[in-house]
């Protein structure tokens, strides 16, 4: 079963600049074949690799994952002004991300904030929005720990995401094995602790989802490739597993490291990337427990996944293969979550981290 999407979609493309990227790059998305046309590149910037966009759709911020900004050892945030008839991107200001190398960051459902993950520096940070979009300083909390691989003898903090009821976000930390939650304290523009809880040793926790619903997370681990399932207490911040099942076939022998994850929009399904196995692990999610079942795994047509997104109508998705240098797209099931390719993608487009949609 296939959707047909409404509006005009445009997908924003994140990347390592390292080798042939320049920056940010915008595709329109054709909501009947699943093609990508070229639309516009953002001003250069340094590896501007994941990327938000504001509710209302006029403003994108990135993490410049560096590790010297302004004579410093730390990253950048970049913030940017959507042009509402073209799509392409203007620069506004950058500031300090409180860390060395950002890899990921998220936006409060009020647009009053970003929350930061500096998987270098082993921090995470908030910086307030101005009325105009632009970005403030930094404020920063370090973390403290360690885990059993050497991977894992500091803090890498791969990622930071508000939660439902925009009172909490949850930091998953690579080299701690840890999952910490902050409220966010909006009145003096800043983080507190207020929990954490401990995954199996060895893990690597990267990315998390929540259910639509908000009753359930997922947490996808990079170096173990499992992905875990968390009921969550909207209320109180508080985070019970349920559940932790493999990204892999059984079978499957050789090296492989999970990337992103992503819950259709229908909550029906969850997908995580494989980098090594190079696919799109597919699973049915239990609406009354948030329980995974594995359905099926999808090539992803090229090497390293590192990320992957679904349009807001869950009609596509699109996969990005960092190695490859191309991002492919795959209609949805409706039905039964399983990917089938278009057909369509976009070649030679440097080194693509993060994929977000604007549907105007």
């Amino acid at each position: 079963m296939r959707m047909q999407i409404e509006g005009d979609v445009l997908v924003y493309v994140g990347t390592y600049t390292q080798t042939s990227s320049e920056g940010i790059y915008v595709y329109h998305l054709d909501t009947t074949s699943g093609a990508l046309s070229y639309v516009a590149t953002s001003p250069p910037l340094d590896s501007p690799s994941f990327l938000v966009i504001d509710s209302n759709q006029r403003y994108l911020y990135a993490v410049n994952e560096v590790g010297e900004f302004g004579g410093e050892p730390t990253g950048a945030v970049s913030a940017l002004e959507i042009d509402a008839s073209t799509g392409g991107l203007t620069l506004l200001n950058q500031q300090s991300s409180g860390g060395g190398h950002p890899c990921h960051l998220d936006i409060d459902a009020g647009n009053g904030c970003i929350v930061v993950a500096n998987y270098g520096g082993g921090t995470v940070s908030m910086l307030r929005i101005r009325d105009d979009g632009s970005l403030g300083p930094p404020d920063t909390i370090i973390h403290e720990g360690s885990s059993i691989l050497p991977r894992q003898e500091t803090p890498h903090a791969h990622s930071i995401t508000v939660a439902p009821g925009n009172t909490f976000a949850v930091a998953a930390d690579l080299g701690m094995d840890k999952v910490l939650v902050y409220r966010i304290n909006r009145e003096d523009g800043l983080l507190e602790p207020h929990d954490e809880v401990a995954i199996q040793a060895g893990a690597g926790p990267r990315h998390m989802a929540f259910h639509p619903n908000g009753r359930f997370v997922y947490l996808i681990n990079e170096i173990d490739n499992t992905m875990n399932t968390f009921a969550y207490d909207g209320k109180g911040g508080g985070l019970t597993e349920l559940q932790s099942v493999s990204t892999l076939p059984a079978d499957w022998q050789g090296a492989s490291g999970t990337a992103e994850v992503r819950v259709h929009p229908s909550g029906k399904f969850l997908y995580g990337s494989n980098r090594g196995h190079d696919s799109i692990a597919i699973y049915t999610i239990d609406g009354e427990t948030g329980r995974l079942q594995i359905v099926d795994f999808e090539p992803t047509q090229g090497e390293h996944p590192r990320n992957f997104n679904l349009d807001p109508s869950g009609t596509f998705l699109l996969a990005a293969n960092h190695n490859s240098d191309t991002i492919y797209s795959y209609w949805v099931d409706q039905t039964t979550g399983k990917l089938t390719p278009t057909g369509h993608g976009a070649d030679a487009v440097g080194m693509p981290v993060c994929l977000k949609f604007t549907v105007r």
